[in-house]
C-alpha cells in the first residue's frame, strides 16, 4: 500500500487542527489532492497496489484505499485557514458532514493508516490466492471449477482441474478465470 500525502509530518496534530474527510468526484482523488495542496492544505490519500484484469491481461494498478475519499487536516480556530475554497476545488464534491457538522477523524487513525502502509511491502495485492476455487469462463474447459495454485509467467495461472476423476494441472489465462461466490 502506498500513500500520497502533502506536507511531511502529517500525523502531527497541533491543538486546533483536526482531520476531516473530503468526498471527491468519481476517480478524481489525485486531482483533488493536487488542487488542495496547491491551495496550501495538508492532505493525505492512502493508496493500495493490486492486480486487476484489464483487456484480458493481469495489470498491476495503484488505487485509492478509500475510493472517492481523502483526508484533510484543517485548523478549526478563528485564525485558521479559510475552509470555503475546499468546496469549489476541482475534483472535490464536498466535505463529508453529519448535518452541518464536518465529519472529524481521529488523528490516531491517520497515524495508524500511515504506520500500516509503511510496514507493508510494495508487492501488489494478488487477484487470486493459492487454494482458491475458481470457475473457468472461457475456452475448452469453460464451466469447470479450478483450484488456483500460482501465477505462471506473465499471463498464465497454474490451476488444478478435475477431469474424468483425475486431477490435471493446467495453465490458463487469468482472464478466463472468475472467483466463485
Amino acid at each position: 500500500m502506498v500513500a500520497t500525502m502533502v506536507d511531511e509530518g502529517v500525523a502531527e496534530n497541533p491543538s486546533n487542527n483536526n482531520w476531516y474527510v473530503i468526498h471527491t468526484k468519481p476517480r478524481q482523488e489525485q486531482r483533488a489532492l493536487t488542487n488542495l495542496a496547491q491551495q496550501g492544505y495538508q492532505c493525505y490519500l492512502p493508496m493500495i497496489t493490486l492486480e486487476k484484469l484489464g483487456r484480458g491481461r493481469l495489470n498491476v494498478v495503484e488505487e485509492p484505499l478509500f475510493p472517492r475519499y481523502l483526508f484533510i487536516c484543517l485548523d478549526n480556530s478563528r485564525h485558521g485557514q479559510n475552509w470555503a475554497p475546499i468546496r469549489s476545488t476541482i475534483g472535490v464534491s464536498g466535505l463529508v458532514t453529519f448535518g452541518s457538522t464536518p465529519a472529524k477523524i481521529d488523528a490516531g487513525l491517520i497515524a495508524l493508516l500511515q504506520a500500516q502502509q509503511a510496514g507493508l511491502a510494495t508487492a501488489p495485492e494478488r487477484l487470486f490466492h493459492q487454494g482458491e476455487v475458481l470457475r473457468v469462463v472461457d475456452g475448452p474447459f469453460a464451466g469447470l471449477e479450478a483450484v488456483y495454485q500460482m501465477q505462471s509467467g506473465d499471463n498464465r495461472a497454474m490451476v488444478f482441474i478435475e477431469l474424468m476423476g483425475k486431477v490435471a494441472q493446467m495453465q490458463i489465462a487469468p482472464a478466463n478465470l472468475r472467483k466463485t461466490a
